[in-house]
């Protein structure tokens, strides 16, 4: 980047807070905490951090780094009159997610109502799971809680104290506990996650001030919110930290190993550190003297989650080894099941023509 306003040898910290096609939008550190040399046309002190529309170097390309929203990254040659830069390295991550694709996340944020639409347990739980099987703390807010009951949200909260939650009741609408969800945010990297229209493009206009974030309405036919957030982007906390809103999902993905499933539940994991399975490989189903198996709420859920791991594991065994003995076969109205795969040729009707030929052939044999 060539220009009277560029700095040839000045480089800055700062992170990625959207991706726009090939283009990164990266907020600069506050402080005076850039790298080498600095010129004299460094930016005017303002009150909050400049943002630079950046490219990636050709460097970073060819050895095929990748540029995620949540990356800590060193800009040089900043154009200031123009709000241009270029991403010359990214400094190593301490967590990464595929899906949503952002990095350095410390925990996620699950949005659920728990009136309009109605709170639905097995969805709340598959968030749940996927949102342990990152491996990050997991934050559990219910909103529209002006809707319901003291006595409907004590049983709310009974029930997922048993699942190993303490959720924080909040209304956005009624501003009760949004501050108390604030302080859990601070200076932390927060992805915010849940079904569509339970209201978290509301809690980040709340949150930040600053912001206008489209809000959907919940469809009446559904009782599910429509999409209104449509790609990843990290908005600053007024008290030091980001979050990251993503677009809105109804099912996440069970994308997990069968064997990993039960320590994704709190509650199994507190049998599991007082007791073992009989074996080491045991799914917890119908095993002999499993530690894991009984009467707890969310067992069929387990069951449900396990035999979807399951069959996406053997799924993933199908497409890597042609040659196995299962096949994929539709049941009609979205559903599937495995089957066992016929040899090949070995049960095919032999044709008309081929039996005719065979016919001619054997004719001539004996005459």
């Amino acid at each position: 980047m060539t220009g009277e306003n560029s700095a040839a040898t000045g480089q800055l910290l700062g992170t990625v807070v959207a991706v726009q096609a090939n283009f990164y939008r990266v907020q600069l550190d506050q402080e005076d905490g850039g790298i080498g040399e600095m010129r004299e046309q460094d930016p005017p002190h303002l009150p909050h951090p400049p943002l630079l529309l950046c490219t990636r170097r050709t460097r970073l390309k060819k050895i095929g780094q990748q540029v995620m929203v949540g990356d800590r990254v060193v800009v040089e040659e900043p154009d200031w009159a123009g709000g241009r830069g270029a991403i010359a390295d990214v400094l190593p991550r301490h967590s990464e997610l595929d899906r949503p694709a952002i990095a350095n996340v410390n925990q996620i944020l699950l949005v659920f109502a728990v009136a309009d639409p109605p709170l639905e347990p097995y969805q709340l739980s598959r968030f749940l799971i996927k949102a342990e099987s990152t491996g990050l703390d997991v934050l559990l807010c219910l909103n529209k809680s002006d809707l319901i009951s003291q006595q409907e949200q004590q049983q709310v909260s009974d029930c997922l104290l048993g699942w190993g939650y303490q959720p924080i009741f909040i209304s956005v609408k009624d501003g009760i506990n949004t501050d108390q969800a604030a302080r859990y945010l601070s200076n932390k990297i927060t992805v915010i996650a849940g079904p569509s229209g339970v209201g978290k493009s509301s809690l980040i206009n709340s949150l930040i001030d600053s912001l206008e974030l489209r809000v959907g309405e919940v469809s009446g036919k559904l009782a599910r919110g429509r999409h209104t957030t449509r790609h990843i982007e990290l908005f600053e906390l007024p008290n030091g930290g980001m979050l990251a809103d993503t677009p809105g999902f109804n099912q996440p993905d069970m994308d997990c190993n069968p064997e990993e499933l039960i320590h994704y539940f709190p509650e199994a994991r507190e049998r599991l550190a007082v007791a073992s399975c009989r074996f080491s490989d045991c799914l917890h189903r119908d095993e002999p003297e499993c530690a894991v198996r009984g009467d707890w709420e969310r067992y069929e859920h387990y069951l449900e989650f396990l035999s979807d791991a399951i069959a996406r594991q053997t799924q993933l065994h199908q497409q890597a080894d042609p040659e196995s003995t299962m096949k994929l076969t539709s049941k009609g109205k979205g559903q599937s099941q495995y089957e066992p795969k016929l040899e090949s040729k070995k049960y095919r009707r032999i044709s008309r023509k081929t039996q005719l030929q065979d016919l001619q052939e054997l004719y001539r044999d004996e005459e």
